[in-house]
């Protein structure tokens, strides 16, 4: 008789706010073959934008509930707040109380980031095999005080995925020493259909003059106080032109500071945080990313598929995506490079068009089912080693 037994898989992440890991955290759940696996995904928060968006064939289980489940109450709020704190505290510490919820154990237990690598490898379940995801770059500055711990944790991983070969790359060579679980590069998978047809949801209200979108959260180290400058910049010399920023993030209100008090207000526009963004890419006249660092950024490819003409720093995944001046416009990390790009995407239409027609076959570059195979494949040779 043949045995059916589905292989138990444990995801554990943060949250499920708008972002790119999220999103890939999701395409594996929506995705991976549902006859070979029984999956539960074990939030710490219930909360984001995505929360409701995973599969009903997919268990989540959460520890704490989201800010959408708080009271609007300020006072009430804040007890809630302090009491949320004072739990996930104790979750961290205690891994039986995530245990207690879950009520089983299981076989793989996949830490989707670094955030959830401590969740994974304290588990009270010893035996499940456990994988570790990395989608970020080791060198970030902002990663530094979290990165001996890091160090520490990776090599008691029994599998170890990294987000691009880049992020390996830049890893390996910075911390030659560290001893790597068995592990591979592995992609992430983008929707392909599911996306152009979201692009197509509605037109939005653009105005009649050439538009640069970006879609990202609003951290820092997106680069977006660069963009803004070099957007002043080109404003002043005559350029016109409007950018549309989708997204939201704890960067919001000195981002609009420094829009009133360089007068961009009305030309550096904010739309937060939207659960389909695509109809502003597709819309716009160009998609520009600014970040400091990136793992593999959905977005690039997303943007990619929708043929639109992208101007990305070099950072993380994005060169193994886009080849400068060929499928895209590649630059560093600083205000005039921003500048000097924008301004050739706006003055040269040769460039824009080459860029255009070079893109009308780019869907061949993304092949999600081999995504998705591979993931399988360490699953289930995990599960065996059992």
């Amino acid at each position: 008789m043949k045995n059916t037994k589905k292989i138990k898989v444990l995801f554990r992440h943060r949250s499920m706010e708008m972002g790119g890991v999220e999103k890939v955290v999701l395409s594996m759940l929506n995705n991976l073959n549902r006859e070979k696996f029984e999956m539960t995904i074990c939030l710490n928060i219930n909360q984001g934008e995505l929360r409701n968006e995973i599969s009903t064939h997919v268990r989540k289980v959460f520890i704490a509930d989201g800010k959408e489940d708080l009271s609007k109450n300020p006072l009430l709020q804040k007890i809630q707040l302090v009491k949320r704190k004072l739990r996930l505290e104790a979750a961290q510490k205690n891994p039986t109380i995530a245990q207690k919820l879950l009520g089983e154990d299981y076989d793989v237990e996949i830490a989707t980031t670094y955030a959830a690598f401590s969740s994974v490898l304290n588990s009270s379940n010893r035996l499940s095999k456990k994988i570790g995801w990395f989608h970020s770059d080791i060198t970030l500055p902002k990663l530094q005080p979290l990165v001996p711990k890091i160090l520490e944790q990776i090599p008691q991983f029994d599998y170890f995925i990294f987000g691009s070969q880049q992020t390996k790359e830049i890893f390996v060579e910075t911390y030659p020493n560290i001893k790597l679980p068995e592990n591979q590069v592995i992609l992430n998978a983008i929707p392909i259909e599911e996306l152009k047809r979201k692009a197509k949801d509605f037109v939005p209200n653009l105005p009649q003059k050439p538009v640069f979108c970006s879609v990202a959260r609003l951290h820092s180290r997106k680069g977006f106080h660069k963009l803004m400058d070099a957007h002043a910049q080109l404003l002043r010399e005559g350029f016109d032109h409007h950018i549309v920023i989708v997204g939201d993030g704890d960067e919001k209100e000195n981002l609009k500071k420094q829009a009133a008090g360089l007068g961009v207000t009305e030309s550096f526009e904010f739309f937060g945080s939207l659960m389909n963004p695509y109809p502003y890419v597709k819309n716009a006249d160009f998609f520009i990313l600014p970040s400091e660092s990136e793992g593999w950024p959905l977005i690039i490819a997303d943007t990619l598929i929708l043929q639109k003409p992208i101007i990305s720093t070099n950072v993380g995944g994005v060169p193994e995506m886009i080849e400068h001046l060929k499928t895209g416009y590649l630059i560093d990390y600083e205000t005039e490079q921003m500048y000097e790009a924008m301004k050739k995407f706006l003055t040269d239409k040769a460039t824009v068009s080459t860029l255009q027609e070079n893109l009308k076959n780019i869907e061949k570059q993304f092949d999600n089912q081999k995504i998705f195979d591979a993931v399988e494949q360490i699953i289930v040779q995990l599960s065996k080693n059992n």
